[in-house]
This record gives structure tokens, C-alpha cells and sequence, in this order.
């Protein structure tokens, strides 16, 4: 590579594994799970990230002496591929799951005040196991919880993978069975937005239906939620470089890729400020748009349709008290602009007060919003949800916005988004917003690595590493 030195341009190869050589377009967790998929059949593999860092949109930084993850990031039981992703950089350990799903839901609506209640399972078979908690949810009446689970098992009939489902929004399919605005804000929304960054009616019913069905209705245990008690760098900078090294991926940072071409001997050429890279094969694993400019004539019949594929952010508020004001590790809220509020003190590194940070999916109305009145707004529905803020010193208020953290899930988003391969042999395409079948997530973006990996390894000639997770396996 470069030393910043050079006098004109440098072709270098990529390193060599077994006379195939690929480059991995991205550092996020699609372009660091294809590198390792690539590496461990063999190949040879240049790993290009143009920030400082790798993760992706699932990082963290230096502020003082606190460790701050970009934005809240958490995974389910069901999510098999990301699993198989902290195994294979050895960071299981640093991201358990709970034991069962618990999740406390405070009402703020009430004009009689603050009102708990708990969604959470039992040691049941489906659906039994969320029986108990539907039948006992104070935040819906009597009637929306039969409603609720009379729709539940709708949708446990419906199929993802059905295009017409593609087509239509989630929130009308919800009307359509009896599902009352509260259900879908006490109930759908709480579990929809957090998921697929969108409210219901924003949402495509067939991704609805794959996490309704997937992560409540396919194993008891699928919804059991799993996130880093370290800092998300930790993971997926630190332990996937020493993964990625250990698997002879030559991983080059800073590094911005400005063209992909074929070359006259039928490979690929990777154009950096100065020199290329030729290889055998390209996994592009980079956002849409960047995607869309770096693809050759021909790559996709529709090139554009990428374009057409909207983005949704979610915006983080961080909060440093002068002492401890949670109690559970997380919790999320109705009736008030705050979603969910997370307890990251031990992980950041904070020794004295405590670090709260909430997590603002579907953040279009408060994305641009300035600090100060982000923090007019959401100091006050802090101290309703949590009393003992009231009495408590705010040491830090700061925000993290990611304007274009995930797809959006749109009805119709599912035939714009693109499988692996090309139609340019050798060219390949991974990141969340590809066709897995999932919403923009991990679990998405570590599956699209996959199928890359296995398109590619497929076309080189080279096995299949016996250890890699099957796509087709999940659930």
C-alpha cells in the first residue's frame, strides 16, 4: 500500500492465498464478515475501510474519560448470524443475552401518573410462552389484548418472503385486524420501531412479518435480548482487527476507494489516491449510494433502483447524572417522546454518577434539532420517568445523530434491494440494505458478508469454510 510518499501511481496485487486474491470494499460489519469468510477458505484478502476505524455505523469514541458508543445497539436471540459473528472474533462473552426476555415498559400517558408493566416470557412453547404477559399487559385493555393476540397469530400465517407483502404497510394490515391506535403505540410500535426504524404505517408488512414472526413467534426464546456491556469498538474494531489478522486479511484504514474496473486480463482493479489493487474478486460492502458510484456499466440492469432505496435515522441523547437514577439495565416508554433509555456506566468506563443513553428510532422530527433543544425537551420527560433525576446534577448532555443509519423500510423497499451477485462476474454487493430478507440490523449486515463470501468462494473455485454460518439455516 501507500506510505504517503509515493511519486506516481503503484499497482500492487492483493495478498496472495492460494493463487486467489479478493478486495473487500468497507470495514462494517458486512465487509469484515466477508474479509474473514474469504480469508478462512483461503484467499487472499485486502480489506479496505475509508474511516480510521472499523464497525461501521456500530462504533465508538473518546469523550473525556468516557467510551462512547455512536448509538444503542442490541441483537435477539434469533439473530444466529451476528451470533456466529461475536463467536468468530471471540467477543460472545462481552455481549451475553439475557435469560429471558424481560422488558419493562413505563407508561407516562396516564393522568394518574407513572404505570410499569413488563413484556416477558415463560419456560412455554410458542405462543404460549407470551401468554401470561399479553394477558396480564396493563398498558392495553382487556379487549385490545385479545385483539392483540387474535392479530399475532395472523400474523404467524403470513409469508415474508411473499412479494404482495412487500407492497403493502404494516399499520393498515394492523387496522384491517382490529388493531386501536393504542395497541400499535403500547404494543407493535414499541417492538416495530426499535427493529426496522419506522412506525408501523411507514413500515412494509412483509419485513413487519419477518420480525414478528422471527423474533416472537418462531422459538420461545427467539426475542431474548442480547447487547455489548463493553464498548461496540471493543468488539467490532478491536477483537475483528486481531480476528482478521489472525486470518492473514491485510486491512488497510483510511483508505478511500474511488473507482472499480475490470481489467483486459479479465480481473479487477480497485483505484485508491495513487495506485490500484488488482484481485481476482470485489466485494463492495459499502451504503447504497456510495455502492450505485462505484459500480461499473452493466453490474446491476437498474443501477438506479439503489437510489431509490430511502434512508432513516435514529438519533442518541446522552445523559451523565451525579448519581444513580435506573435501576435496570433498560427500559422504554409510552406516552412520551423517550423510546428506550439504556444504562451504559460500566461499559463507558464511568466510575462515579451514572451514563444513560436513549435511543431515538425513527428520529425524522428531532434529527437536526439543536443540543439545546433537544436537551429542553428531553431533561423534563427524563425526570417523569425516572423521579430520582429530579434531585439529581446533570453532568454531560450531549447527542449522536446518524442521519442515514438504516434503509428504510418502506412498503416496495424489497424489490429495490439487490442480491450478491452482479451481473459482472467477480463483482459482488453485501451490506444491510441488500436483499437478506431482514431489516437494516447486525443480524442483516453480517448475513450479507455471508452470502457474498459464498458467491464469490463459489465462482473462485475455493470450499466452503466448514465453520461458516449457513444463511440458510436461520430461522
Amino acid at each position: 500500500m501507500t506510505d504517503g510518499t509515493r511519486n506516481g501511481p503503484v499497482t500492487t496485487d492483493a495478498p496472495t492465498g492460494h493463487g486467489r486474491k479478493a478486495v473487500v470494499v468497507g470495514g462494517g460489519l458486512a465487509g469484515v464478515t466477508a474479509a474473514l469468510a474469504l480469508a478462512d477458505a483461503g484467499v487472499g484478502v485486502t480489506l479496505l475501510e475509508g474511516r480510521p476505524r472499523l464497525g461501521g455505523l456500530a462504533f465508538s469514541f473518546r469523550r473525556g474519560e468516557l467510551t462512547v458508543d455512536n448509538g444503542q445497539h442490541v441483537y435477539l436471540r434469533c439473530c444466529t448470524a451476528y451470533r456466529w459473528f461475536l463467536d468468530r472474533i471471540g467477543g460472545a462473552a462481552l455481549a451475553p443475552l439475557q435469560d429471558r426476555l424481560d422488558v419493562p415498559v413505563l407508561d407516562l400517558a396516564k393522568p394518574e401518573g407513572r404505570r410499569l408493566g413488563r413484556l416477558r416470557r415463560d419456560a412455554l412453547p410458542v405462543p404460549l410462552h407470551l401468554g401470561r404477559s399479553l394477558a396480564t399487559y396493563p398498558h392495553l385493555s382487556l379487549a385490545e389484548r385479545a385483539k392483540a393476540g387474535r392479530a399475532a397469530l395472523a400474523l404467524k400465517g403470513l409469508d415474508p418472503a411473499d412479494p404482495a407483502l412487500d407492497e403493502q404497510d404494516f399499520g393498515s394490515w394492523l387496522t384491517a385486524h382490529g388493531q386501536s391506535a393504542r395497541a400499535v403505540e403500547a404494543l407493535w410500535d414499541l417492538v416495530g420501531v426499535a427493529t426496522l426504524n419506522a412506525v408501523a404505517g411507514d413500515s412494509s408488512l412483509g419485513l413487519a412479518a419477518m420480525v414478528f414472526r422471527t423474533g416472537l413467534l418462531s422459538e420461545p426464546g427467539a426475542a431474548d435480548i442480547g447487547w455489548a456491556r463493553v464498548p461496540l469498538g471493543d468488539l467490532h474494531d478491536r477483537l475483528a482487527r486481531r480476528a482478521l489478522d489472525a486470518a492473514g486479511v491485510r486491512t488497510v484504514l483510511r483508505a478511500r476507494v474511488s473507482a472499480v474496473s475490470r481489467t483486459g486480463e479479465g480481473r479487477w482493479s480497485v483505484r485508491l489516491p495513487g495506485e490500484h489493487i488488482e484481485s481476482d474478486a470485489v466485494v463492495l460492502a459499502v451504503p447504497q449510494r456510495e455502492a450505485h458510484d462505484l459500480l461499473p456499466d452493466g453490474a446491476l440492469d437498474a443501477p438506479e433502483r439503489l437510489l431509490r432505496i430511502g434512508t432513516a435515522p435514529i438519533l442518541n441523547v446522552h445523559v451523565v447524572y451525579d448519581r444513580k437514577v435506573l435501576n435496570t439495565p433498560f427500559l422504554t416508554a409510552l406516552g412520551s417522546p423517550v423510546q428506550w433509555v439504556f444504562d451504559r456506566t460500566e461499559a463507558s468506563g464511568l466510575t462515579d454518577g451514572q451514563y444513560l443513553a436513549l435511543s431515538q428510532s425513527a428520529a425524522q422530527d428531532d434529527i437536526d434539532a439543536p443540543v439545546a433543544e433537544l436537551r429542553a425537551r428531553y431533561l423534563p420527560e427524563l425526570e417523569r420517568a425516572l423521579p430520582r433525576t429530579r434531585d439529581a446534577e446533570v453532568r454531560d448532555f450531549f447527542v449522536t445523530r446518524e442521519r442515514t443509519a438504516t434503509f428504510a423500510p418502506a412498503p416496495g423497499v424489497g424489490r429495490l434491494r439487490p442480491g450478491a451477485r452482479t451481473k459482472a462476474p467477480g463483482l459482488y454487493l453485501a451490506g444491510a440494505w441488500t436483499a437478506t430478507g431482514w431489516p437494516a440490523t447486525m443480524e442483516s449486515a453480517v448475513r450479507s458478508g455471508i452470502s457474498a463470501a459464498d458467491a464469490a468462494l463459489r465462482a473462485l473455485g475455493r470450499p466452503r469454510p466448514r465453520h461458516l454460518f449457513d444463511v440458510e439455516e436461520a430461522a
